[in-house]
């Protein structure tokens, strides 16, 4: 079963139906919001809106192990992730669609980890699975990440974007700021020069998140605006939310032809991140 992250709303569509909401608890609190569980087209999809209903939660204080873990507990497998990013490359322009590549990690006060050593949690799940072996015998775990995106996703994605005819950059790498406020024109120019394609403030450690529980994941950024310094104007909160509502219908035609073709007959190495990686 997959789950999108997202803002609230994107299971509002004619051809996706909402089976029911689901209210839960985790050992790390509680997640941002309800579960929406929907079908796509004959396909089941959980829905959680990353920053909850209204956008409560600035991406700082998001309880991204509870949403990630919220996930795990309903039985999800593989996540889309889809965020609001600044452009950081010329090439890019507002209205883009990204499929990130890689990442650099700049936040500075989030929980990174399910796994903590002798402070670890226990597991309240039902599996019988190496997360709950390595959390429940407290073992300290280092997950590889040389490629965090799960390479079967992203081709179905590139494909889904490319028989839209929406306008698209794959290969991308996005660094992660704490936020909540903007950057700085020296810090994006700084990024820029470490190869950064565009910012934002919640890829990590979300996705971190789920490679530790063998979650397949990918992640879908929409630029919309360019990053600070770039076209020296100011930067505003609202062309952010406007151009995420402009996008918010083909976002919603990629949701629909996405879901229903990602099966799991995965060819990828995702559920192999955890093998030999404890102490």
């Amino acid at each position: 079963m997959i789950g999108v992250i997202g803002g609230s709303g994107l299971y509002e569509i004619d051809d996706i139906k909402v089976v029911d909401t689901v209210e839960l608890s985790t050992p790390f609190g509680n997640p941002s919001d309800k579960y929406v569980i929907a079908d796509v087209k004959g396909s089941k999809a959980v829905f959680l809106p990353r920053h909850g209903k209204g956008h409560k939660y600035p991406p700082h204080l998001i309880n991204y192990r509870a949403n990630i873990w919220g996930f795990r507990k309903l039985g999800v497998n593989k996540i889309l992730s889809i965020s609001a990013v600044g452009g950081i490359n010329p090439v890019l322009k507002p209205g883009d669609f990204v499929i990130v590549e890689q990442f650099l990690d700049f936040t500075k006060s989030r929980p990174v980890s399910f796994y903590e050593g002798i402070f670890s949690k226990d597991d309240d799940t039902d599996y019988d699975d190496l997360v709950k072996e390595y959390m429940n015998t407290k073992r300290v775990v280092h997950i590889d990440v040389t490629s965090p995106f799960c390479s079967f996703m992203k081709k179905k994605l590139d494909t889904v974007l490319k028989d839209k005819g929406f306008s698209y950059v794959k290969n991308a790498t996005y660094v992660t700021t704490e936020g909540p406020r903007l950057e700085t024109a020296a810090e994006i120019k700084a990024f820029s020069l470490l190869g950064s394609d565009i910012v934002g403030m919640t890829l990590v450690p979300e996705v971190v998140l789920a490679r530790e529980l063998n979650i397949h994941f990918v992640a879908l950024s929409v630029v919309t605006n360019p990053a600070a310094g770039i076209v020296g104007e100011r930067l505003t909160s609202k062309e952010v939310v406007e151009m995420m509502h402009r996008k918010n219908q083909e976002i919603k035609q990629v949701l629909l032809d996405f879901i229903p073709n990602v099966t799991d007959n995965f060819d990828c190495s995702c559920e192999e991140v955890l093998l030999d990686a404890a102490i």
